[in-house]
């Protein structure tokens, strides 16, 4: 079936969860629709990675649900593709088994797996690194290869907890621009963690805005530049006014 690019890929209905007595999400709804690269910003303890934790299904939320392409998908790992901040490459593994271990978890042969992921590796300018280790590879490589091996995971939505954060600023704005070539050419939907302002509506179409304790989506805010933006585009005053209109929202 194929799927419009209005439908709603991902969706999140009242998502409560607590641990103990600290709620920590409460009624949290949203949806995510295919081909989007949406960004959930908010204070440190708002709940953003435990509701990424739900969403891939590594958690259990207190009551709400979780649909994939209108599948209830609440509680069932492997569905949704989620990468941490670190890369966490095995580096005991070289670089095409450590993209290909997702499949391999699946069941898919050894040389099936390899070759797949390998058929990847050009559009993912990690061509020649096959046979190489994680600690051969600069922090670039190493996130695009970490990007790859998430994509393979569940191909068309990707989880991202602040996948940028440890690079520097020159190859953050490199990946940045390759992201979105990547995300265009392999027809990739994402949902990404950032406490980066900049980031997020340098990149974004829509920004939701998580805050409170409990935690809850107060507050969306659709970036209307198209994507890719230009360089200069930090330096307008649209830009400073989507900035002036996200500190707003943002509470502690």
């Amino acid at each position: 079936m194929l799927i419009s690019p209005d439908t709603a890929l991902l969706e999140a209905h009242s998502i409560s969860k607590s641990f103990g007595e600290n709620a920590v999400l409460r009624d949290v709804d949203f949806t995510l629709k295919k081909g989007e690269l949406v960004c959930l910003l908010g204070v440190s303890g708002a709940g953003k990675t435990t509701l990424f934790n739900i969403l891939s299904g590594l958690m259990l939320p207190d009551s709400g649900q979780v649909l994939l392409n209108g599948v209830d998908i609440t509680g069932h790992p492997g569905k949704i593709s989620y990468m941490l901040q670190k890369d966490l490459l095995l580096p005991y593994r070289t670089v095409i088994d450590n993209v290909a271990l997702p499949l391999m978890i699946h069941g898919v042969p050894k040389a099936r797996a390899r070759e797949k992921a390998a058929s990847y590796f050009q559009r993912f300018g990690l061509q020649g690194t096959e046979k190489k280790y994680p600690k051969q590879l600069s922090g670039g490589m190493r996130q695009r290869a970490a990007l790859l091996r998430t994509y393979l995971a569940s191909d068309g939505v990707a989880l991202l907890d602040e996948p940028f954060s440890a690079l520097d600023t020159i190859t953050k704005s490199a990946m940045h621009a390759w992201y979105l070539d990547i995300m265009r050419e392999i027809d990739l939907t994402t949902l990404f963690i950032t406490h980066d302002m900049d980031e997020a509506i340098k990149l974004s179409d829509r920004i939701c805005i998580l805050s409170g304790r409990p935690g809850n989506i107060i507050c969306e805010i659709p970036i209307t530049v198209p994507r890719p933006r230009p360089q200069d585009f930090l330096l307008t005053q649209e830009f400073l006014d989507y900035k002036r209109k996200i500190a707003e929202n943002l509470t502690v």
